[in-house]
Protein backbone atom coordinates (compact mmCIF):
# COMPACT_ATOMS: atom_id res chain seq x y z
CA UNK A 1 0.00 0.00 0.00
CA UNK A 2 1.71 3.05 0.18
CA UNK A 3 2.21 6.20 0.51
CA UNK A 4 0.67 8.47 1.00
CA UNK A 5 1.71 11.72 2.16
CA UNK A 6 4.94 12.92 3.52
CA UNK A 7 5.17 14.37 6.95
CA UNK A 8 3.89 13.48 10.36
CA UNK A 9 1.54 10.73 9.27
CA UNK A 10 2.79 8.81 6.32
CA UNK A 11 5.14 5.91 5.90
CA UNK A 12 2.99 2.85 5.47
CA UNK A 13 1.97 1.34 2.20
CA UNK A 14 -1.47 0.45 1.03
CA UNK A 15 -3.22 0.33 -2.27
CA UNK A 16 -4.18 3.76 -3.59
CA UNK A 17 -4.72 3.09 -7.26
CA UNK A 18 -4.48 6.72 -8.36
CA UNK A 19 -0.73 6.77 -7.76
CA UNK A 20 1.89 5.50 -10.21
CA UNK A 21 3.97 3.21 -8.00
CA UNK A 22 6.71 2.81 -10.59
CA UNK A 23 7.26 6.55 -10.11
CA UNK A 24 6.62 6.66 -6.37
CA UNK A 25 8.86 3.68 -5.61
CA UNK A 26 12.15 5.62 -5.88
CA UNK A 27 10.62 8.49 -3.90
CA UNK A 28 9.65 6.20 -1.03
CA UNK A 29 12.99 4.46 -1.19
CA UNK A 30 14.85 7.76 -0.91
CA UNK A 31 12.68 8.88 2.00
CA UNK A 32 13.25 5.64 3.92
CA UNK A 33 16.99 5.67 3.28
CA UNK A 34 17.31 9.21 4.63
CA UNK A 35 15.31 8.11 7.69
CA UNK A 36 17.32 4.93 8.33
CA UNK A 37 19.03 6.27 11.48
CA UNK A 38 15.59 6.69 13.03
CA UNK A 39 14.34 3.27 11.95
CA UNK A 40 17.53 1.56 13.12
CA UNK A 41 17.16 3.08 16.59
CA UNK A 42 13.53 1.97 16.77
CA UNK A 43 14.36 -1.54 15.55
CA UNK A 44 17.19 -1.93 18.07
CA UNK A 45 14.90 -0.73 20.86
CA UNK A 46 12.22 -3.24 19.85
CA UNK A 47 14.76 -6.05 19.53
CA UNK A 48 15.96 -5.52 23.09
CA UNK A 49 12.41 -6.14 24.30
CA UNK A 50 11.26 -8.86 21.91
CA UNK A 51 14.21 -11.09 21.05
CA UNK A 52 13.13 -14.13 23.02
CA UNK A 53 10.30 -15.42 20.78
CA UNK A 54 11.13 -17.47 17.65
CA UNK A 55 9.37 -16.92 14.35
CA UNK A 56 9.52 -14.67 11.29
CA UNK A 57 9.29 -10.89 11.22
CA UNK A 58 6.56 -9.20 9.14
CA UNK A 59 6.91 -5.67 7.76
CA UNK A 60 3.22 -4.82 7.29
CA UNK A 61 3.06 -2.11 4.64
CA UNK A 62 6.66 -2.48 3.55
CA UNK A 63 6.73 -0.34 0.42
CA UNK A 64 10.09 -0.73 -1.36
CA UNK A 65 11.60 -2.80 1.45
CA UNK A 66 14.20 -0.46 2.95
CA UNK A 67 12.97 -1.12 6.49
CA UNK A 68 12.41 -4.80 5.69
CA UNK A 69 16.09 -5.14 4.87
CA UNK A 70 16.98 -3.31 8.07
CA UNK A 71 14.83 -5.72 10.08
CA UNK A 72 16.65 -8.63 8.47
CA UNK A 73 19.91 -7.13 9.76
CA UNK A 74 18.59 -6.48 13.26
CA UNK A 75 17.04 -9.97 13.49
CA UNK A 76 19.69 -12.06 11.69
CA UNK A 77 18.22 -15.41 12.79
CA UNK A 78 14.73 -14.77 11.40
CA UNK A 79 13.03 -14.71 8.02
CA UNK A 80 11.47 -11.36 7.11
CA UNK A 81 8.33 -10.88 5.01
CA UNK A 82 7.84 -7.59 3.20
CA UNK A 83 4.06 -7.27 2.79
CA UNK A 84 2.51 -4.70 0.48
CA UNK A 85 -0.40 -4.41 -1.94
CA UNK A 86 1.67 -2.85 -4.72
CA UNK A 87 3.66 -5.17 -6.97
CA UNK A 88 5.92 -2.35 -8.20
CA UNK A 89 7.04 -1.68 -4.63
CA UNK A 90 7.57 -5.36 -3.86
CA UNK A 91 9.75 -5.65 -6.95
CA UNK A 92 11.99 -2.98 -5.47
CA UNK A 93 12.03 -4.88 -2.16
CA UNK A 94 13.04 -8.09 -3.95
CA UNK A 95 15.78 -6.24 -5.83
CA UNK A 96 17.08 -4.81 -2.56
CA UNK A 97 17.14 -8.29 -1.03
CA UNK A 98 19.21 -9.51 -3.98
CA UNK A 99 21.63 -6.55 -3.84
CA UNK A 100 22.18 -6.84 -0.09
CA UNK A 101 22.65 -10.59 0.08
CA UNK A 102 19.32 -11.12 1.87
CA UNK A 103 17.55 -13.02 -0.88
CA UNK A 104 17.27 -16.19 1.18
CA UNK A 105 15.78 -14.43 4.22
CA UNK A 106 13.85 -11.44 2.88
CA UNK A 107 10.66 -12.56 1.15
CA UNK A 108 7.91 -10.51 -0.49
CA UNK A 109 4.18 -11.13 -0.10
CA UNK A 110 1.55 -9.22 -2.04
CA UNK A 111 -1.55 -8.58 0.06
CA UNK A 112 -3.91 -5.89 1.25
CA UNK A 113 -3.75 -5.05 4.93
CA UNK A 114 -4.72 -6.28 7.34
CA UNK A 115 -6.46 -9.44 6.07
CA UNK A 116 -3.61 -10.53 3.83
CA UNK A 117 -1.45 -11.44 6.82
CA UNK A 118 -3.52 -14.60 7.35
CA UNK A 119 -1.60 -16.40 4.58
CA UNK A 120 1.74 -15.99 6.35
CA UNK A 121 3.22 -18.08 9.16
CA UNK A 122 2.65 -16.66 12.63
CA UNK A 123 5.18 -13.92 13.32
CA UNK A 124 7.41 -13.21 16.29
CA UNK A 125 7.20 -9.52 15.42
CA UNK A 126 4.92 -7.40 13.23
CA UNK A 127 6.28 -3.98 12.27
CA UNK A 128 3.50 -1.57 11.28
CA UNK A 129 5.31 1.55 10.14
CA UNK A 130 2.61 4.18 9.64
CA UNK A 131 0.50 1.68 7.74
CA UNK A 132 -2.40 1.28 10.18
CA UNK A 133 -3.84 4.73 9.43
CA UNK A 134 -4.45 3.53 5.86
CA UNK A 135 -6.86 0.88 7.23
CA UNK A 136 -10.43 2.16 7.55
CA UNK A 137 -11.23 0.28 10.78
CA UNK A 138 -8.03 0.70 12.78
CA UNK A 139 -9.35 -1.22 15.78
CA UNK A 140 -10.02 -4.23 13.54
CA UNK A 141 -6.61 -3.71 11.97
CA UNK A 142 -4.89 -3.92 15.35
CA UNK A 143 -6.79 -7.12 16.14
CA UNK A 144 -5.62 -8.61 12.82
CA UNK A 145 -2.03 -7.64 13.57
CA UNK A 146 -2.39 -9.38 16.93
CA UNK A 147 -3.73 -12.55 15.31
CA UNK A 148 -0.69 -12.58 13.03
CA UNK A 149 1.61 -12.98 16.05
CA UNK A 150 2.69 -16.11 17.89
CA UNK A 151 1.87 -16.08 21.62
CA UNK A 152 4.42 -13.79 23.21
CA UNK A 153 5.09 -12.06 19.89
CA UNK A 154 5.29 -8.29 19.60
CA UNK A 155 3.68 -5.57 17.53
CA UNK A 156 5.76 -2.47 16.79
CA UNK A 157 3.30 0.27 15.90
CA UNK A 158 4.62 3.53 14.46
CA UNK A 159 1.80 6.06 14.74
CA UNK A 160 1.89 9.62 15.99
CA UNK A 161 4.76 11.96 16.61
CA UNK A 162 5.49 15.41 15.24
CA UNK A 163 5.61 16.75 11.68
CA UNK A 164 9.07 17.40 10.28
CA UNK A 165 10.81 20.74 10.35
CA UNK A 166 13.32 21.57 7.62
CA UNK A 167 13.74 25.36 7.64
CA UNK A 168 13.95 28.20 10.15
CA UNK A 169 10.67 29.90 11.01
CA UNK A 170 12.10 33.13 9.60
CA UNK A 171 13.48 32.55 6.10
CA UNK A 172 14.73 36.07 5.52
CA UNK A 173 11.94 36.76 3.04
CA UNK A 174 8.21 36.23 2.86
CA UNK A 175 5.89 35.68 5.82
CA UNK A 176 7.41 33.65 8.70
CA UNK A 177 5.95 30.25 9.61
CA UNK A 178 5.29 28.71 6.16
CA UNK A 179 5.83 25.14 7.39
CA UNK A 180 3.26 25.58 10.17
CA UNK A 181 0.67 26.74 7.64
CA UNK A 182 1.46 23.75 5.43
CA UNK A 183 0.98 21.48 8.46
CA UNK A 184 -2.63 22.70 8.73
CA UNK A 185 -3.23 21.86 5.08
CA UNK A 186 -1.69 18.43 5.65
CA UNK A 187 -4.01 17.75 8.58
CA UNK A 188 -7.03 18.58 6.44
CA UNK A 189 -5.76 16.24 3.72
CA UNK A 190 -5.17 13.48 6.24
CA UNK A 191 -8.66 13.81 7.71
CA UNK A 192 -10.16 13.57 4.23
CA UNK A 193 -8.01 10.56 3.39
CA UNK A 194 -9.16 8.76 6.55
CA UNK A 195 -12.83 9.55 5.85
CA UNK A 196 -12.57 8.21 2.29
CA UNK A 197 -11.21 4.79 3.28
CA UNK A 198 -13.59 1.82 2.98
CA UNK A 199 -15.20 1.08 6.34
CA UNK A 200 -13.63 4.14 7.92
CA UNK A 201 -14.26 4.43 11.66
CA UNK A 202 -13.33 7.47 13.73
CA UNK A 203 -11.28 6.60 16.77
CA UNK A 204 -9.71 8.60 19.55
CA UNK A 205 -6.03 8.05 18.84
CA UNK A 206 -5.22 6.70 22.28
CA UNK A 207 -3.02 3.94 20.91
CA UNK A 208 -2.25 2.15 24.21
CA UNK A 209 -5.99 1.93 24.92
CA UNK A 210 -6.73 0.72 21.39
CA UNK A 211 -4.02 -1.92 21.66
CA UNK A 212 -5.49 -3.20 24.92
CA UNK A 213 -8.99 -3.22 23.39
CA UNK A 214 -7.61 -5.34 20.53
CA UNK A 215 -6.44 -7.97 23.02
CA UNK A 216 -2.78 -6.94 23.12
CA UNK A 217 -0.76 -6.00 26.19
CA UNK A 218 0.72 -2.53 25.90
CA UNK A 219 4.40 -2.81 26.85
CA UNK A 220 5.92 0.61 26.22
CA UNK A 221 5.61 3.85 24.30
CA UNK A 222 8.55 5.99 23.28
CA UNK A 223 9.24 8.78 20.80
CA UNK A 224 12.37 8.84 18.66
CA UNK A 225 14.03 11.81 16.95
CA UNK A 226 15.35 11.99 13.43
CA UNK A 227 17.87 14.80 13.77
CA UNK A 228 19.84 15.59 10.62
CA UNK A 229 21.26 19.06 11.31
CA UNK A 230 22.41 21.70 8.87
CA UNK A 231 24.25 21.70 6.61
CA UNK A 232 22.23 18.95 4.92
CA UNK A 233 24.07 16.21 3.07
CA UNK A 234 23.51 15.86 -0.67
CA UNK A 235 21.12 12.92 -0.10
CA UNK A 236 19.12 14.73 2.57
CA UNK A 237 18.89 17.91 0.50
CA UNK A 238 17.69 15.97 -2.55
CA UNK A 239 15.02 14.26 -0.46
CA UNK A 240 13.84 17.52 1.11
CA UNK A 241 13.67 19.33 -2.23
CA UNK A 242 11.54 16.50 -3.65
CA UNK A 243 9.37 16.53 -0.53
CA UNK A 244 8.80 20.29 -0.75
CA UNK A 245 7.96 19.98 -4.45
CA UNK A 246 5.29 17.37 -3.70
CA UNK A 247 3.90 19.31 -0.74
CA UNK A 248 3.50 22.48 -2.83
CA UNK A 249 2.34 20.89 -6.06
CA UNK A 250 -1.41 20.97 -5.43
CA UNK A 251 -1.81 23.15 -2.35
CA UNK A 252 -3.59 26.50 -2.57
CA UNK A 253 -1.46 29.34 -1.20
CA UNK A 254 -2.07 33.05 -0.93
CA UNK A 255 0.02 35.32 -3.14
CA UNK A 256 2.66 35.97 -0.49
CA UNK A 257 3.20 32.30 0.35
CA UNK A 258 3.19 31.31 -3.31
CA UNK A 259 5.94 33.84 -3.97
CA UNK A 260 7.92 32.37 -1.07
CA UNK A 261 7.37 28.84 -2.39
CA UNK A 262 8.52 29.85 -5.86
CA UNK A 263 11.75 31.25 -4.44
CA UNK A 264 12.35 28.13 -2.33
CA UNK A 265 11.98 25.87 -5.37
CA UNK A 266 14.00 28.02 -7.76
CA UNK A 267 17.35 26.28 -8.47
CA UNK A 268 18.95 29.63 -9.27
CA UNK A 269 17.86 31.45 -6.09
CA UNK A 270 20.64 31.48 -3.50
CA UNK A 271 17.99 31.69 -0.75
CA UNK A 272 16.19 28.61 -2.11
CA UNK A 273 16.34 24.99 -1.07
CA UNK A 274 19.07 24.10 -3.54
CA UNK A 275 21.59 26.41 -1.90
CA UNK A 276 20.50 27.31 1.66
CA UNK A 277 23.14 26.36 4.26
CA UNK A 278 20.49 26.16 7.02
CA UNK A 279 18.42 23.31 5.52
CA UNK A 280 17.95 20.49 8.05
CA UNK A 281 15.58 17.65 8.94
CA UNK A 282 14.11 17.23 12.43
CA UNK A 283 11.09 15.07 13.20
CA UNK A 284 9.72 12.83 15.95
CA UNK A 285 8.14 9.40 15.57
CA UNK A 286 6.13 7.85 18.39
CA UNK A 287 6.29 4.06 18.69
CA UNK A 288 4.04 1.75 20.68
CA UNK A 289 5.19 -1.75 21.59
CA UNK A 290 2.57 -4.38 22.43
CA UNK A 291 2.63 -8.11 23.14
CA UNK A 292 0.23 -10.93 22.35
CA UNK A 293 -0.62 -12.84 25.50
CA UNK A 294 1.04 -16.22 25.95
Amino acid sequence: MSERHEGGHGHGHHGHGELDWSVMGPVLEQEAEVSLPLYREIADWAAERSDRVPGPVVDAGSGPGVVSALLAEVFPDRAVYAVDAEEALLERAADRAHRTGLRGRLHTHRADLPGGLDALPAASLVWAGRSLHHVGDQRAGLAAFGRALVPGGHLVLLEGGLPPRTLPRELGFGRPGLESRLDAVQEEWFAGMRESLPGSVRETEDWPALLEAAGLRHVATRSFLLDLPAPATYETRAHLIAQWQRRLEHVELDAADRATADRLLDPEDRAGLYHRPDLFLLSAQTVHLAERAE
